[in-house]
Formats: structure tokens, sequence, C-alpha cells
């Protein structure tokens, strides 16, 4: 079954068509700059343990001329790997937001449609795009089943008592103001890698599953279920990230408003985009803030400071809340690729039973390793997430599932 996986963004297309009888990657890429005037499309072709890459600039008016584009690149004479867009069984979309409505994966029908864009209001800068990479693969791809994959759907399932805010009954549920919670395709692979890696069932194992991008989430796994997470109602709310502020005082954007004057829509753009390791380092990119720390810029050390000493918090939270911990593991670019990070934020947590070995911890890492010291109590686990296949597994299961 060959199934080709989506993730439109709102001037993006991030795709990877997979072979899932013979467990492979045939091909995938990146359409990006949609909309503007200088385009860019990087498609690369996996065959026989070698990658073939291509790079292209040029102008992509909108999402249907960037799909029409990517069904081209498929059936490319040089660059193509199927005959036919007819040949796709199936189509994985990534929708980021599906509230309270969808608990799984499932077949996209007129109905689901229109429930993806009543839930815009919940992720305006997300769902839009999902939905307008929907209708357009469904016309293009029109022999493929169209599957939805949520990113909220891992973590539906919370305890009440971690989901719902101190806020009067009604704004709940009347409006869903609840936490929703994200990245929960990635922490739903990482949390089967680990399992696996671990030798136990996923029912029987308890983590707390990190990842470290632009955007950050860390979650409490307790057999394979999301039992709490970081983020909230929105992407907002949790860890320092690139951009976001992370978890901050709800006065301050009442004083923000009613003593600086700054508008509603002001307030919103600093909290998501000029904040976090940009705000206080001077840069959304780790390796520049580490960069500007080393040369002995003040306000970098600090932002790494704040950075490590959230996500450590957490980990201690999560450990409360489980109780009991198999492993602790980071994923996402930060997660994968910052020894710095990783040692940082597993400082002082030796008495809580996880500690880390300095040597595993600085080796490149590409595949599945452990990085805690001999005789760690609790495992410290890497694991390179990949988002992508798990939208193709659960797209697989679901079409299994109707035939």
């Amino acid at each position: 079954m060959k199934i080709l996986v989506i993730n439109a963004g709102s001037s993006s297309i991030k795709y990877q068509l997979f072979d899932m009888d013979k467990e492979s990657v045939l091909t995938g890429g990146l359409i990006e700059r949609i909309g503007l005037e200088s385009g860019r499309v990087t498609h690369n072709v996996f065959q026989d343990g070698t990658k073939q890459k291509m790079t292209r600039e040029l102008t992509i008016r909108d999402h249907r001329q960037g799909l029409q584009l990517l069904a081209d690149l498929l059936v490319d004479p040089k660059l193509g790997v199927i005959t036919d867009p007819s040949e796709i069984d199936a189509v994985g979309h990534r929708v980021v937001h599906g509230g309270e409505r969808f608990h799984k994966t499932i077949v996209i029908t007129p109905e689901v449609i229109d429930a993806i864009r009543d839930l815009i209001p919940l992720a305006p800068l997300h769902n839009p795009a999902n939905l307008k990479g929907i209708q357009v693969a469904m016309e293009i791809f029109s022999s493929a089943v169209q599957v939805a994959v949520f990113d909220t759907a891992f973590h539906s399932n919370m305890p009440d008592w971690a989901y719902r805010y101190a806020i009067p009954n009604a704004l709940y549920r009347q409006h869903g103001i609840r936490v929703y919670g994200f990245h929960g395709t990635s922490h739903l692979y990482v949390s089967k890698v680990a399992a696996r890696h671990l030798h136990k069932p996923l029912a029987a194992t308890n983590l707390i599953t990190a990842h470290l991008g632009n955007g950050a989430s860390i979650t409490a796994v307790r057999g394979g279920k999301s039992v709490d997470t970081s983020m909230g109602f929105s992407p907002l709310p949790g860890l320092m990230m690139g951009t976001r502020s992370g978890d901050i005082d709800p006065a301050v954007v009442f004083h923000l408003h009613d003593k600086l004057g700054m508008s509603v829509p002001e307030i919103d753009h600093i909290l998501n985009k000029e904040s976090g390791l940009l705000g206080v380092g001077g840069s959304n990119d780790l390796r520049d803030v580490q960069q500007r720390q080393e040369r002995g810029d003040a306000d970098a050390e600090l932002a790494l400071n704040m950075y490590t000493y959230r996500i450590k918090k957490y980990i201690g939270a999560y450990m409360a809340a489980l109780g009991r911990v198999d492993a602790l593991v980071f994923t996402a670019g930060v997660g994968e690729n910052s020894p710095y990070v990783r040692w940082h934020a597993c400082q002082g947590l030796e008495n809580l039973g996880i500690k880390l070995d300095e040597d595993r911890n600085d080796k490149r890492i590409n595949d599945v390793t452990e990085i805690q010291a001999d005789g760690s109590p609790i495992k410290v686990m890497v694991i390179p997430t990949n988002e992508e296949l798990e939208i193709a597994t659960q797209t697989n299961a679901v079409i299994m599932e109707t035939r």
C-alpha cells in the first residue's frame, strides 16, 4: 500500500510517500514560500540506499499549484517513483486541532471537513491550511482514501483534572476552553519506540517525553496514554520555546493592555513571535544562542538557564504525576541534537533517579540511544521522531479497519 503523507502549513507543504508493504520511504520533500514571489521545492528520492536531491526555485501561487507540482514530481520520468497518481492508495493529512470531536484518526468525509472548519477558531493559524491541503488533495489524488490524523488526539483522553482550567464551568461546557495539547503524533511515536526498546508492552510503560524544537512540549505518558501535557488551549503555554513565552502570569496580559496601551493583537504577537529564546537571548535558534553565550553574552546565558530550568521543572512535576517512570525521552530538533540542553535539564535530578553519562550524552545521535549513567534507576533516551511515519502508520491502520 502506498500512502502519501501531507503536512500543509500556511505557506508550505511537507510530504513523504511510503510503501507500507516494503516498509520504505520512496520520496519526500518540502514545498515552501507558497504565495510569495520566490518559492522553493526540495524533492528527495530514496532508492537502493541512496538519496537523490532536487532543489528548484519558482513562483508557487497557492496550495493547488503546490500539490499539482508534487503530483507531477511523483510521476516525473527522472525523479518520479510512481507512474500515475492513482497508484497512491491513501493520503494521510496532519490536522493540528481536533477539539473534543476527534479522539482518533478518521477517514475524511464531508462531515469531517465541516467539523475541521468549525474548529478553526481553536487553531486559526493551522486548521485553515490543513483544510486547504485536504480539499486540494481530494481533487488531485481523487482515487485515494483521504485520512485525517489529529495532533490533539493523543491528548484527548487526559483525565478531567488535568485538562480542565479552574475557571467557571460554563466556559468549558459552552465554549470548550480546556487543555488540548499538541505534538501528539510525535509524543505517541517516540512512546511506541521507547516501549519496544525497553522490551515492554506500551500499556505497561510510563514515560516522560520531551519534544524540543522551535515549538516545545513535554508529556506524561502512562501506559501509552497522555495523562498531562505542557501545552494547553493553544501551543503558547508550557516550556520556553524559540519565539513563544511559555507559561506566564495571565495578569501580565492585562498589564500590557491596561498600563502599556498594547492592543490584543500586539500582545498576541509579542508572546507568540517575539518572546522565548528570541526575546531573551536574541535568536530563536538555540545554536545561535549558545554561540552568543560562549562569547560571554549575559542575555544568552540567562536564556539558556531559563530554557533548561523550565524543562527540569516539568520533568519533576510529571515524575510526581506518574509515580513510576521507566524512561525520560528527548526528541525533535533540540532534543535530538543538543547535548547541552539535555545535560543541564537533567542536572539536579539525581536524587529522583535521573543521572546522565556525559560521554554518552555528547555523542552524535542518529538512532535510539540511551544516555543515562550506569546504575541510573530511570533510563534517559534520545529517540529521533518521525511524525510522518506515525501518520502513515495510523492511516494504514484506519484503512485496514474499514476493509
